[in-house]
């Protein structure tokens, strides 16, 4: 069987399951197998598939076929202008969640030594990505996951930015060290309830505490407002990523925290994002 071959029929097989981007994710786990890229796969269709490689790339597809996500499968997602490594460990990052990086380096395009902290740090994508752009900037990040920490700390050394970095094991209403001009974070804002309606993708795979903000969607946004108040520098700046229905209710929660409301940003689907305040 020849690589083109291969792909159509486990693509026809993704089909019948009603995954969506079967033909993408087909290729996708190919070029994981064969450790090429996407661009080899069409410029070598034809090229035969050794039944080494062959029984490997049923093993993915049969995952997937349990609707298990590709980048759990290939260990990496990209985000921003990076690979990041994943597990099953951390939430495989978004692209809505680019909007917080777009933010920051917006408000921050002409500022120097920033001293920031982001509240659930993950697979580290959003802290490495923004330390990255921006090479004055010195980031703090805290997750209450030692598996998430390890898999952040995997990210940051590839990425060359490990003396730039601290992370700390830490629940946020147990963490005091330090004053910050920025703190940034995608908390869980997932209604418990709600948790049983996501694709079968996220809920049976991803892990529930990146994503379970309690009965109302907002137990851990309570959380990160309060503690950031306590911790952030005064005119300094919180950006939060919400849900799409959040917007009127974390506006109370900030500005009952003494927070001004700067701007509500809407994401590419136009729903409300992200909301960035200043401490008052």
């Amino acid at each position: 069987m020849n690589i083109e071959e291969a792909i159509k029929e486990a693509s026809q097989l993704l089909e019948r399951k009603k995954i969506k981007s079967a033909l993408l994710d087909s290729e996708i786990l190919m070029s994981k197998v064969l450790k090429r890229d996407r661009k080899f796969l069409i410029m070598n269709s034809g090229h035969k598939i050794v039944d080494k490689d062959y029984k490997n790339f049923r093993k993915l597809i049969n995952s997937r076929l349990k609707r298990k996500p590709v980048a759990y499968l290939t260990g990496v997602k990209s985000f921003w202008k990076y690979d990041f490594k994943i597990n099953e460990k951390v939430l495989i990052p978004r692209p809505e969640t680019e909007l917080l990086i777009e933010k920051v380096l917006e408000y921050y395009k002409n500022k120097e030594n920033i001293n920031f902290l982001e509240i659930g740090v993950g697979s580290g994508c959003i802290i490495l990505s923004i330390l990255k752009e921006k090479k004055s900037f010195l980031g703090k990040g805290l997750d209450v996951s030692k598996d998430s920490l390890k898999v952040c700390k995997v990210n940051a050394k590839r990425l060359g930015l490990n003396s730039r970095l601290k992370l700390f094991k830490s629940d946020i209403d147990n963490f005091i060290l330090g004053k910050y001009d920025l703190i940034i974070s995608n908390p869980p804002y997932i209604k418990n309830l709600d948790l049983k309606n996501l694709d079968d993708d996220i809920v049976n795979y991803e892990p529930k505490k990146a994503l379970d903000g309690g009965f109302d969607g907002l137990s851990e946004i309570r959380k990160v407002v309060k503690k950031s108040s306590e911790l952030i520098k005064n005119r300094g700046k919180l950006i939060l990523e919400i849900a799409h229905d959040q917007k009127n209710e974390v506006k109370k929660i900030l500005e009952k925290n003494n927070f001004y409301i700067n701007k509500v940003v809407k994401d590419f689907a136009k729903k409300d994002r992200c909301i960035i305040s200043t401490k008052i």
